[in-house]
């Protein structure tokens, strides 16, 4: 049982009720309702919103300074763990597409859209609301479908036909861009540019578009909660009007959209290898009345992928500090820190 105010409620079995429509929360405000389930409700947040204006740094990867490039790019994730990216390679043009691809989806008709929705997350397209909607204090409103498009990219004809080719074509120019930031990212680290890469750090991809939709009650709820990512970094492409929030000395910054930009955020991965030198920072997605879509690109893991991926890591660094090392003998060493490296995977995840 859970208790909203004065009432309790079986939470469980309206979770389970809500899910088995397929409808999603779109489905919920196409319905016209005017009060929110109590499933979304959440707790006040306790921190404040910054009043005074902020813009996260922007950094243009088309200046011919690349050593001012560097410095920009390893200040911001030293010190605020986001910046946005311009002159990025990714036209105008591509990017309102994918942007209209992702409302698009997420306008089908229920029935159409129900052919995706699952809590299978070795389906080609996984389409639900909220991941951990059965585990977490409260349910975000928002409705998501990802699909993993590297290393191993999905037969086409299993992507949704009503954005398959802008999502083919959006991912492609994200993962070469993505080669670009890890290059860079390895300079401000004081490493050679192609150490990341050569960790493969930037091999894999998934693509994930949100749909927030209008919300009768916005300061009921949340988008997204406070979180971090969990993967290496995050690419968003914001749509007009915006949401993002993150926290910095203990209050919430809003990152209103900028024409042209990408946004990137280190990941939870990012921060581990880099011994904590950039930081994967908490941030969150704040429910405007409008309704809204949100088309983010990033190299995100689930839990056991997470934990291979510093698996497969660790063994490259220790091979090249040690080329005289047996395959035989490395696994040794891996078997014996594993335990701690699935550790690390879980307090992450919390």
């Amino acid at each position: 049982m859970a208790a909203t105010g004065d009432t309790y409620y079986d939470r469980p079995a309206e979770l389970k009720a809500f899910d088995e429509t397929k409808a999603g929360v779109k489905g919920l405000a196409d319905a016209g309702i005017q009060e929110i389930p109590r499933i979304f409700i959440h707790q006040p947040e306790p921190l404040p919103i910054s009043s005074t204006p902020f813009q996260i740094p922007i950094v243009d990867l088309g200046s011919t300074d690349r050593a001012s490039t560097v410095e920009k790019i390893r200040e911001a994730s030293e010190k605020l763990g986001f910046f946005q990216v311009v002159n990025h390679g990714i036209p105008v043009s591509v990017m309102n597409e994918v942007v209209q691809g992702v409302r698009r989806f997420h306008d089908q008709d229920v029935e159409v859209k129900k052919r995706f929705y699952t809590r299978d997350p070795s389906r080609t397209v996984v389409y639900n609301t909220n991941f951990d909607l059965y585990s977490s204090p409260a349910a975000n409103w928002r409705d998501t479908f990802y699909t993993y498009m590297a290393p191993s990219p999905p037969p086409p004809e299993e992507l949704p036909e009503v954005c398959r080719d802008i999502q083919i074509k959006y991912s492609n120019q994200v993962l070469k861009l993505g080669g670009f930031l890890f290059q860079l990212i390895s300079e401000a680290l004081k490493l050679n540019p192609s150490h990341l890469g050569d960790l493969d750090c930037d091999k894999g991809l998934v693509f994930a578009g949100h749909c927030y939709p209008a919300c009768p009650q916005p300061g009921l709820t949340m988008g997204a909660t406070k979180h971090t990512d969990d993967g290496f970094l995050t690419v968003l492409l914001q749509d007009e009007i915006g949401g993002l929030q993150i926290l910095d000395n203990q209050q919430w910054i809003d990152v209103p959209p900028t024409p042209g930009a990408l946004v990137v955020n280190v990941g939870d991965l990012l921060q581990m290898i880099s011994n904590d030198k950039l930081r994967s920072v908490e941030h969150r997605a704040h429910i405007i009345f409008e309704s809204r879509a949100i088309s983010e690109e990033g190299k995100i893991t689930d839990e056991e992928d997470h934990c291979k991926a510093l698996l497969i890591i660790l063994k490259k660094q220790i091979k090249k500090e040690n080329p005289h090392l047996s395959d035989s003998q490395l696994d040794r060493i891996i078997e014996r820190r594993k335990a701690l490296l699935v550790d690390i995977s879980t307090e992450s995840e919390k």
